[in-house]
């Protein structure tokens, strides 16, 4: 594998690229497929007036993951991180915890001091809530029975220094 590198700029082709990855994952619906796509969307048209701003790893020029995050409206800091997604190939390489690190830098570069990231409760999640608290995150709250009966959001938090 050659080294992996990064981009912030958006392209008109990782519509795709994010298509395949959230798909091949099996961790979301369609609805969320088709949101993870409009955000991009919306990037792509608006630019840099759009709230969602992207990070992309690539190997051999191929997207292998991306985060979308953005700026909570009326806040002195605060970030959501919408999205973080690597390509079914790759994960537990540690490639995650890179982009994470590269992702929460811009935000502290941006003027970021704190950094939000929400998952699902079900046990099928079990890795990403381990990812985010291995990453320094901690759980803030549960929002239960959020998403469906038995489904609830666990939201965490990261200082960012």
């Amino acid at each position: 594998m050659n080294p992996i590198t990064f981009r912030q700029n958006i392209e008109p082709a990782d519509l795709g690229a994010i298509l395949n990855i959230v798909q091949g994952s099996g961790f979301f619906s369609a609805a969320e497929v088709e949101l993870a796509c409009e955000l991009a969307t919306d990037r792509l048209e608006h630019g840099k007036q759009s709230s969602y701003q992207f990070l992309f790893a690539e190997n051999d020029e191929q997207v292998v993951g991306y985060t979308c995050y953005g700026l909570v409206p009326a806040t002195a800091g605060s970030y959501d991180l919408y999205w973080i997604a690597i390509s079914e190939t790759l994960r537990g390489c540690g490639l995650g915890k890179i982009l994470l690190q590269k992702t929460e830098d811009r935000i502290l570069k941006a003027g970021g001091l704190q950094i939000y990231a929400e998952t699902s409760s079900r046990s099928q999640y079990a890795p990403t809530q381990r990812f985010y608290e291995n990453c320094g995150y901690i759980s803030e709250a549960v929002l239960q029975d959020f998403y469906a009966q038995g489904d609830s959001k666990i939201i965490y938090s990261k200082a960012l220094k």
